[in-house]
């Protein structure tokens, strides 16, 4: 791969337009989001989580409900897979500055893991990416985590094959990290259908939404990869998936599904409408039973 220039910086291209510009308000607004959530924490760490990228005024509540569940909880490295609306990478792109920057501050990239990945499966080296889907997720992860390296990853890929190749190589990445990626975050970065009726968006998202809540991968890929979904992150939503599954991961908690029309009150037919969905992907761990109870045993659980 290109050598990265120490010290340079992927500066925010969005802070101030799709999200608060000023860090004050920046932190106040997340930090508001994340208080309205009213569920609880899934009972085991996430391995991934499903995020959306619009807006905050539009999706940022949605996105309040995912990284929740980051609370109390560290974390060293996250890896989070977004769709390209502006560059065609096939399979993947990853940015070779030294961190990404928004008005919370600089995230530094995690090269060793980057390189480690790289070994795996091909990433076009970029510099100065314009990618929203990136990082509107940023500011919700350093006001959770506070301190972590990142993995970025911008996907052009249609593929499920390489959807496949691509979470097979996360997974073994992982695996191989130090610490067997205990301390590894995977989001996927996507909007839900994007449909100028609100109606067409509700009976769309509620099939995808379904097989999501089920971890039904194959039900999922037929419908993510139909001719006519436009859920823009389906490659990043199957990669995520399939990557936590290898990691040991047995369930998903959908956490908040709406769309643009529900947030703005725009209802009417032909209104273009975006579905926004949450979910979180775990390793579901049962509660130990107490002494002499059936099934229960010394140990606990294995």
């Amino acid at each position: 791969m290109s050598a990265v220039v120490p010290g340079t910086v992927r500066h925010s291209q969005f802070a101030g337009s799709w999200y608060p510009g000023d860090a004050q308000a920046l932190k106040r607004t997340v930090e508001d989001y994340v208080a309205r959530v009213d569920q609880p924490l899934v009972p085991d760490r996430p391995l991934g989580l499903i995020s959306p990228h619009a807006g905050y005024v539009y999706s940022g509540q949605t996105a309040a409900y995912a990284y929740r569940q980051l609370e109390g909880r560290s974390l060293s490295t996250v890896v989070i897979l977004a769709p390209s609306h502006r560059a065609w990478f096939d399979p993947c792109a990853v940015s070779m500055e030294a961190a990404y920057e928004t008005p919370l501050g600089r995230v530094p990239i995690d090269r060793d893991w980057v390189e480690a990945l790289s070994g795996r499966v091909p990433l076009q080296p970029i510099r100065g990416d314009a990618e929203h889907a990136l990082e509107i997720q940023l500011p919700f992860l350093q006001i959770m985590l506070g301190s972590f390296k990142l993995v970025p990853l911008l996907v052009s890929a249609e593929d499920p094959d390489k959807a496949r190749q691509l979470a097979h190589a996360l997974s073994e990445t992982a695996s191989q990290a130090p610490g067997a990626g205990r301390d590894l975050l995977l989001v996927a970065s996507s909007d839900m259908h994007h449909i100028a009726d609100y109606d067409e968006v509700l009976r769309r998202d509620e099939p995808v939404v379904d097989a999501v809540a089920a971890y039904d991968l194959p039900a999922l890929t037929r419908l993510l990869m139909d001719r006519h979904s436009s859920v823009c992150g389906r490659i990043p939503i199957l990669v995520v998936m399939e990557a936590c599954k290898l990691l040991g991961a047995d369930s998903v908690r959908v956490l908040h599904h709406t769309t643009s029309g529900d947030v703005t009150g725009q209802r009417r037919a032909g209104e273009y409408t975006v579905g926004y969905m949450a979910a979180a992907v775990f390793r579901h761990t049962p509660p130990s039973l107490p002494a002499g109870q059936p099934g229960a045993t010394d140990a606990g659980p294995a």
